[in-house]
């Protein structure tokens, strides 16, 4: 866990002082909603938002974060912290998904699975697997900056959540998990010697744990080594359901003993698993995983952890059994300082020359989707025409997401619909999406502009989208706001035509995750197939607030 040679102290230097730089230069972001820094403690969640399957690495007394990110592009999102708690979102090291002409179009839950990112020799290395085509390896020097161009590692059918080795003798290594989807099995982990590189695999590998008996589903595995054990980091049990189940073994091939080390217990936090163990400066020891909370996603929670006779305790043994539960709160790690409070963003201005870090969209973007001149304070989207055989918005790429922050908040923008040419078929809105969407809309007609609350079920198996509720407006412009609230994403959708008075339209939805994935809200211009081809719309702000 710690580095040794002097590429890798240069290195360290290096990014201690780009951080050092890049902190300095912006004002920290601060959630409304949702900050998990509560002075000399945190509260659980650290990160209210769907970071699943994350992974963390630390590098001096920086820490690096990325997660999956299945078919939303940009992919692999590239966090970064000074102390563990407060996350700052920097970059993506994945500007389209591979193979790039296959998710043009939405691939919803495919693409980017469980990640792991690793420093090596000066180097920063993130493997993930695509269940249908192959492990992926990227790797760069700057973790701000462009990451160098994806290597497909393994090819083949079935084969997720990778994680890369390098022991002390030279040699590399690739543990990976199966998924069944695609494989016909799973409960599987299995490790493939590699090129010095990390750039390919050398053998068709061999399983080195099987958990059909006791350990069902286990998956995402992470390699570490400690007082000469190697360790497999894994968890089991399901994703909303499962635990942290650790082996080790003298021999990398085993093997292994098993221990499952964090149970949810009597605590509120289901699934506790899937994420990493990461040591401090002071030589304290973490670990990083998600809870499923459905329409929320999965988010990050950190728990203190130790050692006992070679076998790593997390959380807290409340009731003697020898397996740790999830804390909710928890002295913050000792990393030598205290630093601001910095929360990933979330509003939205629209007043930079680019889009801020958090939008995503449902698949690699094309430059036509949108227009964003310098100078220009407002976010332009163009009306994309939808595809002919689509009843919802399941299918449609131009959809520009981000993740729910919190689980009690308000959206709102304020947009201007302008239709050129076409008399009727332009619409664009505030979003809120998943296997079940919602949305409050501008629409035009032959004799004038409306707003609309539309709504589709069941959007994967082709629901339709139906209108529930329309009113005419007085003009192309009007306010749009939902708010979300517990229990489990209770979406309240409005309008406004002045931005003062609100008026709530249709009854609340219930928001639904999406392909193994949380809900997300956001904003959308699309189009008929039968309206004239042109049209846009013009988006003032996107703003996150208390209700």
């Amino acid at each position: 866990m710690k580095t040794k040679n002097i590429l890798n102290i240069l290195s360290i230097t290096a990014f201690s002082i780009a951080s050092t730089y890049l902190n300095a230069q912006e004002k920290p972001y601060v959630s409304e909603v949702w900050t998990a820094d509560q002075g000399k403690t945190y509260k659980n969640p650290i990160l209210y938002a769907d970071y699943s399957d994350p992974d963390v690495t630390r590098v001096g007394d920086d820490y690096y974060m990325t997660a999956s990110s299945f078919n939303e592009a940009p992919g692999l999102p590239i966090l970064h912290s000074k102390d563990m708690v407060n996350w700052k979102l920097v970059n993506y090291a994945l500007p389209d998904v591979l193979p790039a002409k296959n998710f043009s179009t939405p691939k919803r839950g495919d693409g980017v699975w469980a990640p792991a990112i690793r420093f090596h020799q000066g180097e920063f290395y993130i493997y993930w697997g695509d269940p249908d085509f192959g492990i992926y390896m990227v790797k760069t020097k700057n973790p701000l900056g462009k990451w160098d161009e994806p290597v497909l590692v393994m090819e083949g059918k079935g084969l997720i959540d990778s994680c890369p080795f390098w022991d002390e003798d030279g040699n590399a290594y690739l543990v990976h998990g199966w998924a069944g989807s695609r494989a016909g099995v799973k409960s599987l982990l299995s490790i493939n010697k590699m090129n010095a590189e990390g750039t390919k695999v050398l053998d068709k590998g061999v399983h080195i744990f099987d958990g059909h008996d006791a350990h069902p589903t286990v998956e995402g595995p992470k390699m570490y080594k400690r007082n000469g054990y190697y360790y497999i980091f894994a968890p089991a049990g399901g994703v909303a359901t499962g635990w942290q189940l650790v082996l080790r073994s003298k021999n990398i091939y085993g093997p292994y003993e098993e221990k499952i080390v964090l149970e949810q217990g009597k605590t509120k936090i289901n699934g506790p698993h899937q994420g990493a163990w990461v040591d401090t400066p002071s030589g304290e020891d973490w670990f990083y995983h998600f809870q499923d909370v459905d329409a929320g996603g999965r988010i990050v929670h950190l728990q203190p952890m130790k050692w006992e006779k070679d076998w790593p305790v997390m959380g807290i043994d409340n009731d003697k059994n020898g397996i740790g539960e999830p804390v909710l709160t928890y002295k913050k790690p000792n990393v030598g300082k205290t630093y601001p409070i910095v929360t990933p963003p979330e509003t939205d201005e629209f007043d930079g020359e680019k889009l801020g870090l958090q939008w995503q969209w449902s698949a690699n973007e094309n430059i036509v989707w949108s227009s964003k001149l310098p100078g220009q304070k407002f976010l332009r989207l163009f009306s994309m025409k939808m595809g002919e055989n689509d009843k919802n918005l399941w299918n449609v790429p131009n959809l520009l997401t981000q993740k729910f922050p919190a689980p009690n908040f308000a959206a709102s923008t304020k947009v201007k619909l302008t239709p050129e040419d076409a008399k009727e078929g332009k619409t664009a809105g505030l979003l809120v999406m998943g296997m079940d969407h919602a949305s409050v809309v501008i629409t035009n007609k032959t004799d004038g502009y409306y707003v609309q609350l539309r709504k589709a079920e069941k959007a994967e198996k082709g629901g339709e989208e139906k209108v529930l509720f329309e009113a005419k407006l007085k003009s192309n412009e009007a306010y749009f706001k939902v708010n979300v609230n517990e229990p489990n994403g209770i979406c309240t959708f409005s309008y406004s035509e002045n931005g003062k008075n609100f008026i709530k339209v249709g009854e609340p939805f219930q928001a639904k995750p999406g392909k193994w994935i949380g809900a997300k809200v956001g904003l959308y211009s699309v189009s008929t197939q039968k309206a004239n081809r042109g049209g846009y719309a013009d988006f003032e702000y996107f703003r996150i607030t208390k209700n």
